[in-house]
């Protein structure tokens, strides 16, 4: 079945505003100055390592949000290109982490980690799975979309309203 044009172009938009954010807060850091950059440079090879663990404890909580963040990515890349493959569209949400990931790298401005790729790519895929499991509850891809875009455009304004309540307490 055809995609409605009109969902299309609102998926897309949301998908480009969270992929910005997502990139901003991993390179970034939610900061403006270019000051950060060149400060620090890591890089972890070994899965579930070094960096989960600070004090002598596992910290599952990065890996949970880590995981978190890339659901989105998953069920937005499945509402635009539901005609590739699982396979296709993993290989783009692996693709993407490892792209943020070399980049911290490259920048200096954080570490890079295998373990980050591993969890962003789970998320990534437990979004495809989220839509297909959607998808078979409601038939209709045009009510499954509308109704997906209802939600990730009220998320995407939380979002917003909550990035830009952090920048103002912390002028």
């Amino acid at each position: 079945m055809k995609q409605n044009p009109k969902y299309n172009r609102l998926t897309a938009a949301l998908f480009v505003i969270y992929l910005l954010l997502v990139t901003w807060i991993i390179l970034f850091k939610m900061q403006f100055s270019l000051s950060e950059f060149g400060r620090f440079r890591s890089i972890n090879l070994i899965p579930f390592a070094g960096s989960l663990i600070v004090n002598g404890k596992v910290r599952l909580s990065e890996i949970f949000e880590n995981i978190l963040v890339f659901v989105p990515v998953g069920i937005y890349l499945s509402m635009l290109r539901s005609d590739l493959s699982f396979l296709k569209r993993t290989a783009l949400i692996a693709g993407y982490s490892l792209l943020l990931e070399t980049l911290q790298y490259i920048l200096a401005v954080g570490a890079t980690d295998i373990t980050d790729l591993i969890d962003n790519t789970l998320g990534g895929i437990i979004g495809i799975g989220l839509y297909a499991g959607a998808g078979r509850l409601i038939r209709q891809k045009d009510k499954l979309d509308k109704i997906l875009n209802i939600l990730a455009a009220a998320g995407t304004v939380c979002l917003c309203a909550l990035i830009l309540i952090l920048i103002l307490a912390n002028l």
